[in-house]
């Protein structure tokens, strides 16, 4: 590619319902020169993440939506080509969030500073980045776990999933897992080492599946779907159990609100906490992130799957694909 190009990008329109890669747009700029105090940075890949659709969606929220025309941002990491700034030299690699473009240039505001080692730059994307953090601080500062109790994860081979399930057997809990697929599954059984895993496309009855997977019941649900998982986790609830509020992808390209769970009265008679949380709000606890992660990595007890594709112009369906379940783990670019 000429290096002289740079690609991006951009929304196009909003979607309706599931995206389509129509919704989208490359487009083609001039490579940026840093001026005075900047520097340029080389994006070497970008993470594809599903709370990206919501900002699709022109509505208050806890970030400002993109707007038509606008290049997308997502999380990156990239190599320093040239620094004009006295923090920054060439080849320092920089965790960003100013991806979804192959280059940009950059006062230093928002970059965090990597030194490559035994574990791939991309981790920083995942394991070691917003949604290992997500489910370290979910789980730990809101779950708030004790040894011996039964943790329920939805989407427990994902990205924030697979992490969530593994810092809860750290923790000494029984932890089940429900996945899109067989093939995830068995990989939650036997890499992730939870205790049971259920395929929920075939599972049939969600609420018999996990009361037959649960028969002490369940005494913390991380959520991560919504929709019949969170009916399920409901039912099965302990008092005073504690409901993580994740995400739930279920609902992020319904075109009608969907209804809500019809047990939801269980809150109240089993004095139930339900919390969500936004893992910015979490970001004085990355010191002991970073500390407990590549302690718990150099165990061997933290394990993990990346789903990799190549080419920014890849980037549109590789996000479609997330709400098509086609990713195991993280879904990433590489650029």
């Amino acid at each position: 590619m000429n290096k002289q190009i740079n690609r991006e990008i951009r929304l196009k329109s909003r979607p309706v319902g599931i995206p389509r890669e129509s919704d989208f747009e490359v487009v083609e700029t001039a490579v940026p020169s840093p001026g005075e105090n900047q520097l340029l940075v080389q994006n070497l890949y970008m993470s594809v993440d599903p709370y990206m659709r919501g900002r699709m969606i022109e509505r208050k929220s806890y970030i400002p939506p993109f707007q038509i025309g606008q290049t997308l941002e997502g999380g990156s990491v990239g190599r320093v080509l040239e620094s004009r700034n006295d923090q920054f030299k060439p080849d320092d690699v920089v965790v960003n969030f100013q991806g979804w473009r192959e280059y940009f240039v950059t006062d230093g505001t928002g970059l965090t500073k990597i030194v490559p080692g035994e574990i791939p730059v991309q981790t920083y994307l995942g394991t070691l980045g917003m949604p290992g953090l997500t489910a370290y601080c979910g789980l730990l500062d809101v779950g708030q776990p004790a040894a011996g109790e039964t943790v329920f994860v939805s989407a427990a081979s994902g990205a924030v999933g697979s992490i969530v399930s593994q810092i809860a057997k750290i923790k000494e809990c029984r932890v089940i897992g429900s996945a899109g697929s067989d093939e995830k599954v068995a990989w939650l059984k036997n890499v992730a080492g939870v205790d049971d895993a259920f395929n929920y496309k075939t599972a049939g009855n969600l609420v018999d599946t996990l009361g037959r997977l649960c028969p002490q019941g369940v005494d913390i649900y991380y959520e991560n779907v919504g929709g019949e998982h969170l009916q399920a986790a409901l039912e099965q609830m302990n008092d005073h159990g504690r409901i993580v509020m994740c995400g739930v992808i279920d609902q992020y390209n319904a075109e009608e609100p969907p209804a809500g769970p019809s047990n939801l009265g269980y809150v109240i008679s089993k004095q139930l906490r339900m919390q969500g949380f936004i893992v910015m709000e979490f970001m004085d606890r990355l010191p002991q992130f970073y500390g407990d992660m590549a302690k718990w990595i150099a165990e061997g007890k933290i394990k993990w799957e990346e789903t990799v594709v190549e080419g920014i112009e890849k980037a549109p369906a590789a996000f479609i694909g997330l709400f098509k379940g086609e990713n195991f783990g993280k879904m990433l670019v590489k650029l």
